[in-house]
Formats: C-alpha cells, sequence, structure tokens
C-alpha cells in the first residue's frame, strides 16, 4: 500500500517519513517492520539511546514522554506521526501512577500533537484503549459512538488524550486518527496472555470451567495492519476506529485452542464465577479474575465500512503464530 500524499524527504519527491513512538515495543516493532515493507521511512522515537531494528531507517532520543519533551528534532521533515507510547495499565494504581498515566498520556500526547501541527505533520495516528469505553457490557459490544466510561485512571488518560488530540488538530490541516483496542496478543506478548500460554503450557489445573463470557482481542499482525491502512484513507481524517479480530471468544475457548495448539491436556475445573470473583477479591486479584471471567466485546462494523478493511489473518492463525514465538522463548531460556 503506497501513501498518496507526497512529502519532500532529503531533496527527494514522492518519499514518506513515519515518525513512531514506541517503536521498540511490542506493537511498535511489528509496525515497523511492516512500515518499512510497505516503503516508507522509519524513525523511531526512543526514551534512550538504543540499538534498533533493521526495519527503523533513523532513530532519535526525545526523553520521556510529557508536556514538556522537546519534539522539534523529531518531527523535522514528517509527514505523519504514529504515537503508540503510552504509560499502560498498572494494577492497584496509587495516586503517584494515575499522576504518571496523565503526564505522559494526556500530557505527552498534548504537546506532540501540538508541536506536529507546528512542524506541518498530515495526520497524527494515535493508539488508544477501549478502556476509554469501560470495563465491558454483558449484553452488547462497545462502538466508538458510546459515551466513554473509564473505570482506572489508565482509560481515563487515554481519553484526555484523545480529547486533547482532536483540540489540537481542530481548525488546523493536520488529520488525527484515533484507533481503539482491545488486549493485543502476539510475539511479545506479557501480562495476563503471557500467564495464560505458561498455565496451559505446564497442563495447570484452570478454574474455568463454568466460565461464560465473550472477549475482543486482536493479534498484533491485525492492529498494524489496521494502523497502515489509516496512514493514508481519506476516511479516516477525523474518525474513531474501534479494532479487533472479528472473532470474540470466551476465556474457556481461548485456552481450549492454546492447548490444542500446544500439543498440551487441557485441565480444567468447574468453578462458578461468582467464587472466582470472591477469591480475587480476597486474594488480592479482583482485577485479574475479572479479565479471565468478564465479558468485554467492540463492533468493528463501522471500521470495516468505513475504511474497507478487515482482519487479514484469522485468530487460529494468529494464535499459532504466537505459541511459536512462545515456544521458541521458552528453549532459548532453557
Amino acid at each position: 500500500m503506497c501513501l498518496h500524499w507526497h512529502a519532500v524527504l532529503d531533496g527527494e519527491t514522492g518519499v514518506t517519513r513515519v515518525l513512531v513512538t514506541g517503536a521498540t515495543g511490542f506493537v511498535g516493532q511489528t509496525l515497523c517492520e511492516r512500515l518499512t515493507q510497505a516503503g516508507f521511512v522509519v524513525r523511531a522515537a526512543l526514551r534512550t539511546e538504543r540499538a534498533v531494528a533493521a526495519s527503523v531507517s533513523e532513530k532519535t532520543v526525545s526523553g520521556d514522554i510529557t508536556g514538556a519533551t522537546k519534539w522539534d528534532v523529531a518531527l523535522e521533515n514528517v509527514d505523519v506521526v504514529v504515537h503508540l507510547a503510552a504509560r499502560t495499565h498498572v494494577l492497584h494504581d496509587s495516586a503517584t501512577d494515575a499522576e504518571l498515566h496523565m503526564k505522559i498520556n494526556a500530557d505527552g500526547t498534548q504537546a506532540l500533537a501540538a508541536e506536529s501541527v507546528r512542524r506541518g505533520v498530515r495526520r497524527f495516528i494515535y493508539l488508544s484503549t477501549v478502556k476509554v469505553n469501560g470495563e465491558g457490557l454483558a449484553e452488547r459490544a462497545y462502538s466508538a459512538a458510546d459515551e466513554p466510561r473509564p473505570q482506572d485512571a489508565y482509560g481515563a488518560s487515554k481519553w484526555l488524550g484523545e480529547q486533547r488530540l482532536w483540540a489540537v488538530a481542530a481548525s488546523t490541516s493536520m488529520q488525527a486518527v484515533v484507533v481503539r483496542a482491545p488486549l493485543v496478543y502476539g510475539p511479545g506478548v506479557s501480562a495476563n496472555f503471557l500467564r495464560l500460554l505458561r498455565w496451559v503450557d505446564a497442563e495447570r489445573w484452570l478454574p474455568l470451567g463454568a466460565v461464560q463470557n465473550r472477549r475482543s482481542l486482536v493479534s498484533v499482525w491485525s492492529l498494524c495492519d489496521l494502523l497502515l491502512r489509516a496512514l493514508d484513507h481519506p476516511a479516516a481524517a477525523g474518525a474513531t476506529c474501534m479494532v479487533s479480530d472479528d472473532e470474540d471468544i470466551a476465556t474457556l475457548e481461548l485456552v481450549r485452542r492454546l492447548a490444542r495448539l500446544m500439543g498440551r491436556r487441557l485441565r480444567l475445573l468447574s468453578v462458578p464465577a461468582s467464587l472466582l470473583r470472591l477469591a480475587g477479591a480476597m486474594l488480592g486479584k479482583r482485577e485479574d479474575v475479572r479479565r479471565l471471567c468478564g465479558s468485554l466485546t467492540v463492533d468493528i462494523a463501522p471500521t470495516r465500512a468505513l475504511l474497507g478493511w478487515s482482519p487479514p489473518l484469522p485468530m487460529d492463525e494468529a494464535l499459532g503464530r504466537t505459541v511459536q514465538w512462545y515456544r521458541s522463548e521458552r528453549h532459548a531460556r532453557a
């Protein structure tokens, strides 16, 4: 896919430079590879000096992302910004954690967007989260049209980041795009998804036999495919796009598929979800249990219609690739 804009780059026309924040992260590494394959020049904005993948053509050290970050060097001759870097969800947020979320995800986004306008950036793509919508509805899927109801500091800070981006971009030539993602999985995944992989791999008894829920997930490959589509699609300008694999799955079904892909025996205990929630509250694991047992789905039909996009990778194939990565990592550790 080729961008239709023509940027000026080192005296040559027809080449587009993309600044990626969070380029060395979980999503950023895959996105940089896809951008380079599509013919873009990728510049990584780094927090500290470090090695980068071959897919990154240029790098610049911008330091910590706050409202005071200096972006002038990083944005020189940049046509598109993809802002992935963020302070992500932290269990048991303290007041200090909440303040850091706001400084990085809201103040930092505002500063980057404002400097992008001054530097003539044409499009700014902001990776947000479904946690802006809330923590899940049992009766229906979330859509971009729903009233945001973030329930924690992370979700609130990403929602404020969205609002500040729209405010900065208003009445300017810079086009803004917001993409809200559910749980992202793939090579390098951590937290709860990695725990599930380890539990299934170890053939641990899992108390999930009675859990009936639905969750939307998105593979890193499908997410990056949508971000790439958002770079140049005219209809993406000014849009908030929900993204997923377009296959909602129960946690029980997810572990069954992982067990099958790993060739492991799945051991299940049928514990009522109410008892799991009670145990989670008593053990200080309320959030972990809620994610395992609760429902949270997103409606990507408007995204599909607006951008003519659909997830390029079926969930089973994406899960298979993730299991292959997990096995290679386990082998390397051994």
